[in-house]
């Protein structure tokens, strides 16, 4: 036998050996065995080093070392998920997606919803590739070498399966290996780690990979993302996964109907307790692939999933103080100082008390014991007040009048729940916030610039504003505290790249009130430019297709201001995109204008989103669902029989992808 065929030989026989015994925990060897195996694959391979694979059983120990975790964009975005707590909620959720497929003739799978940090994994030609942290859902960190530790990922898929593929799952810290470190960590007189999750999480950037490899990570998968249509449900791809070597959970369940989600959900909300690793909920999904790709996305969330949020966990404490925090825009958050108390793992010591009138409505003083719970696990909110144990001399809550940081009096407009301090450009927390928004993964992304750098910087008066930014020099910089040469041209040529980012990521940027993520797509694609947009009336705002009037109102308010007029001209001035790229007007008509579009079955020369795309890019609007307001339906193989009679008997027109292409050809 040849030095490569003894060194696959091994290989292929240790990743037998992990898939057994982490996968499926039924080890075929002991220990030792697995150590001298491993240990004669190491000796070849430092006698072979021509045969080197990064995928070798034996790189799963680590002792690569990341300084700096590059920044990756997702090739396929990982979206969040809309969150129920109550049954009611779950009845409403499957009313839209019937509504929207136009069928009641849906399948789920209900899925344990892991409470760890989520991961996307690519594989391609069967050979894992990279591993990506969520991140910001568009962006994550690249964390590949701690990956490679956890012994439950396979590093080659050696069964049949798809070739080209994302893996998304949940990194996780059993209960009973966090009870072990913390253990270790209390026996060297070290402070115990908090909670599973967000040791986990902590796990995942840690620069020296062979210490990750000491932590009992594991990774449980929950989706599989390709363009290869093999199979025809989640629950049969997830299957197949576990089958070649995936940690799929086998608590996956089929669910006929909504009674038996609820089956699912009753028997967990208790059985829970039982498992070996933390879990917060259910998460609900559409079975079939084809009607997950029909019901689409909204801006945040999968249509065609939810998560049922377990009752969260309470406790009562005392509140000490309330103070008030002042946010980018101005507005004004009222904050429960809390005497710390143990919640869902972590200490708790803050609270929000969100506005005047939550504070009113539950009668909430200082000195008052309150019971608070994490909302959605994460957030802690206060949900009443123990009036039993109310101090005699209690006296009630006067909301704030005044700014805290610059005592400008506080204003209030009709319908609105918060107060604002009206000061934007002489208020510190509302500069610093407005510059760390403009900055942002989302908006402006720019490298080698964090939140504490920015109030660093406005502190030393180096910047009042987010257009000062461009004016930074890299000797003005240096000097700053914990900030090296190298650091400062980083920080400066982040700055300059910038210039480079899409229109309508600076629109969003630039922090407009009310004016989302989303809606700054819609209005710079409407509007091409910044000119046009603030030339725009209130009129023409709100003719713009889901533009009301409280975002069309801002925008005026917005593109009237003297100061925010002067910002954007200097914005201009030093070369940031304030229009859409000639490169992107290209692409783009108007020949479907003011027609609405629903896309509907399986097609073979372009993919649904890239249908999607060019109904956009040529004027169209897409819709999810079929109404009298809808003009075309384009028909793929498979459109689900209930909207092609929905359509029919709306008189809807009937179009194939041939059809469109020549539509807008």
């Amino acid at each position: 036998m040849t030095a490569a065929q003894k060194i696959q030989k091994l290989r292929d026989e240790l990743n037998l050996h992990n898939y057994n015994y982490y996968v499926l925990d039924n080890a075929s060897i002991t220990d030792f065995e697995f150590d001298i195996k491993l240990k004669e694959l190491e000796t070849l391979e430092k006698e072979h080093p021509e045969f080197f694979d990064a995928n070798s059983p034996t790189q799963r120990v680590g002792g690569a070392i990341t300084k700096n975790f590059e920044t990756v964009t997702h090739k396929n975005r990982m979206y969040s998920l809309d969150n129920s707590y109550s049954k009611d909620d779950l009845l409403d959720w499957e009313k839209r997606i019937q509504k929207n497929l136009g069928s009641t003739d849906i399948e789920y799978t209900c899925e344990l919803k892991y409470d760890g940090a989520s991961i996307n994994l690519t594989y391609e030609n069967g050979k894992f590739v990279k591993a990506v942290t969520r991140g910001d859902g568009f962006q994550g960190d690249n964390v590949t070498e701690n990956i490679k530790t956890i012994r439950s990922i396979p590093l080659v898929i050696q069964k049949e399966f798809v070739s080209n593929f994302e893996m998304r799952g949940e990194i996780i810290l059993p209960l009973d290996g966090f009870n072990k470190m913390n253990q270790e960590r209390l026996a060297n007189g070290e402070e115990a780690y908090r909670n599973p999750r967000n040791t986990a999480s902590g796990s995942l950037k840690l620069q020296d990979s062979s210490e990750v490899a000491k932590r009992p990570l594991d990774c449980l998968l929950y989706q599989v993302v390709t363009e290869e249509r093999k199979y025809k449900t989640h629950f049969q791809i997830l299957e197949n996964a576990r089958n070649v070597g995936f940690k799929a959970p086998k608590t996956i369940t089929l669910a006929k109907s909504i009674d038996e989600v609820f089956e699912f959900v009753n028997h967990w909300d208790i059985e829970r307790h039982q498992l070996p690793y933390e879990t917060d909920g259910v998460v609900i999904k559409v079975n079939n692939l084809q009607q997950q790709e029909e019901l689409g996305y909204t801006s945040k969330a999968p249509r065609w999933a939810i998560a049922y949020k377990f009752k969260a966990e309470q406790v009562s404490t005392v509140l000490n103080e309330i103070t008030y925090q002042v946010g980018r825009t101005g507005a004004i958050t009222p904050v429960a100082n809390l005497e710390p108390v143990q919640l869902a793992g972590t200490t708790v010591k803050r609270a929000s008390l969100h506005n005047a009138d939550q504070i009113e409505k539950l009668d909430i003083r200082e000195k008052d014991t309150v019971f608070v719970e994490k909302g959605g696990e994460i957030i802690p909110k206060i949900i009443a007040v123990d009036f039993s144990k109310r101090p005699i001399d209690s006296l009630h809550t006067v909301y704030a009048t005044n700014c805290p940081e610059c005592d400008t009096p506080l204003v209030r407009t009709e319908g609105d729940a918060k107060h604002y301090c009206p000061n934007e450009f002489g208020c510190a927390p509302q500069i610093t916030g407005k510059i760390q928004h403009f900055i942002s993964r989302k908006a402006m992304d720019i490298d080698g610039l964090g939140g504490e750098t920015v109030d660093l910087l406005r502190k030393e008066g180096l910047i009042e504003n987010y257009a000062d930014l461009y004016d930074l020099k890299v000797e003005q910089v240096i000097p700053l505290e914990r900030m090296a040469e190298k650091s400062a041209k980083n920080m400066i040529s982040g700055i300059k790249k910038s210039k480079e980012i899409p229109f309508e990521k600076v629109l969003f940027a630039l922090g407009i009130r009310f004016v989302g993520e989303t809606v700054a797509k819609k209005l710079a694609k409407h509007f091409k430019s910044i000119d046009n947009l603030m030339a725009a009336t209130f009129e023409e705002l709100i003719n713009v297709d889901e533009i009301g009037e409280r975002i069309a109102q801002s925008i005026v308010d917005f593109s009237t201001d003297l100061g925010n007029i002067q910002l954007i001209n200097r914005l201009k001035s030093v070369g940031v995109q304030l229009k859409v790229s000639e490169e992107s007007l290209q692409n783009q008509t108007n020949k479907l204008e003011g027609q609405i579009f629903v896309v509907s079955g399986v097609f073979h020369q372009m993919s649904r989103n890239e249908l999607k795309k060019a109904i956009e890019d040529n004027g169209g609007k897409v819709s999810s669902s079929i109404s009298k307001k809808t003009n075309f339906i384009v028909a793929g193989d498979n459109m689900g029989p209930s909207k092609l009679a929905k359509a029919q008997d709306l008189g809807i027109s009937i179009i194939t992808e041939q059809d469109f292409i020549d539509k807008i050809s």
